[in-house]
């Protein structure tokens, strides 16, 4: 009987080994083997959700992405609209989807300042997403009409603190980064500043070219077109560094030194979508930034490539919901 449990015990030593051994090679992997292996994508196309009408600056570069995706993942890659209540609802969409690759969000900073900003959000973004890359990161232009007499940032915010009239200040909507921006200028100086929302770019644009409100922060595909025309005057860009759209317009930091906005669209997937699948649609998102289709495109546009590592992009996200949060916060900023 002894030797029977030696034996036994032996040989389930030994079968435990040579499965932690077995685990230990698989864990190895390259995530791409991995992924390799299980044949993602398989046989049904990967669905891209847009929180927004078509037609719009994110539903735009997702259509880009589209195409590029399915050379380099050689399956179709489908887009669909989903819009209403500031993207929510594209976002809950991928939010509830199984978290297999084949569902995933191109969202715009509304995905991190909804939360925020309004008083019932149904998705908690560090639970629900998790980042793949990101995918353009541009910044806005601050304009004013051709006929105000502000000619510079300072003379603006020299109005801003010596009028006994507020400023006001267009963007395409509430919670949007135009909106966040202008609230971020307004604590920065102190000024006198009023937002006034518009039901998009388009109306604010030609509200601020017939001098109905006082300035506005856009997006670049937004304003590049009226800038050129002299239809507005450009006070500056708010990256760090000058667009290469825009050289000759000035940087907010020049004058506000740390100020850093940028309008960025992003790839995410449900919580949970194996590693595997991650790196490869990173993987994937870089192969297509680096084309020459999507940059000539996205250049047109007045777009910029902008890929990101899994990690990079996580922590990218990340600083920017707690930087909007303060905003939020500090500006006393409700949405109903």
């Amino acid at each position: 009987m002894s030797k029977f449990l030696s034996c036994c015990i032996s040989r389930r030593t030994f079968f435990s080994a040579s499965l932690a051994v077995a685990f230990a090679a698989t864990a190895a992997l390259p995530a791409t083997a991995v992924a390799a292996e299980n044949n993602y994508p398989k046989d049904r196309p990967i669905t891209l959700v847009v929180g927004y009408p078509p037609g719009g600056g994110v539903d735009s570069v997702t259509r880009l992405l589209a195409r590029q995706l399915e050379q380099s993942l050689g399956q179709t890659v489908v887009v669909e609209n989903r819009p209403g209540a500031g993207s929510i609802i594209g976002t809950n969409t991928v939010t509830r989807a199984k978290p297999d690759g084949y569902t995933l969000l191109v969202a715009d900073p509304a995905l991190i300042i909804n939360p925020s900003l309004m008083k019932s959000v149904s998705y908690v973004y560090e639970r629900d997403l998790v980042p793949v890359s990101m995918i353009t990161k541009s910044p806005l232009a601050l304009a004013v009409p051709v006929s105000s007499p502000v000619k510079t940032l300072a003379d603006l915010i020299q109005a801003g603190k010596d009028g006994s009239k507020s400023l006001n200040f267009a963007s395409a909507g509430l919670g949007t980064t135009p909106h966040m921006a202008g609230e971020l200028l307004k604590l920065q100086t102190s000024s006198n500043f009023t937002h006034i929302p518009y039901k998009g770019s388009g109306p604010a644009m030609t509200d601020l070219i017939s001098g109905q409100v006082d300035f506005a922060f856009a997006t670049l595909p937004a304003t590049t077109q009226y800038l050129s025309q002299e239809r507005l005057r450009g006070l500056a860009v708010t990256s760090a560094e000058r667009s290469k759209f825009l050289p000759k317009i000035p940087t907010v930091a020049e004058t506000l030194p740390g100020f850093d906005v940028y309008f960025w669209t992003g790839l995410f997937a449900p919580a949970g979508t194996p590693a595997p699948i991650l790196e490869t649609l990173n993987a994937a998102v870089k192969k297509a930034l680096e084309s020459d289709t999507m940059r000539s495109s996205l250049d047109r546009t007045g777009e910029t490539g902008s890929y990101m590592s899994l990690a990079d992009t996580k922590q990218f996200v990340n600083d920017e919901s707690v930087m909007w949060a303060k905003v939020i916060k500090d500006g006393k900023i409700k949405v109903d």
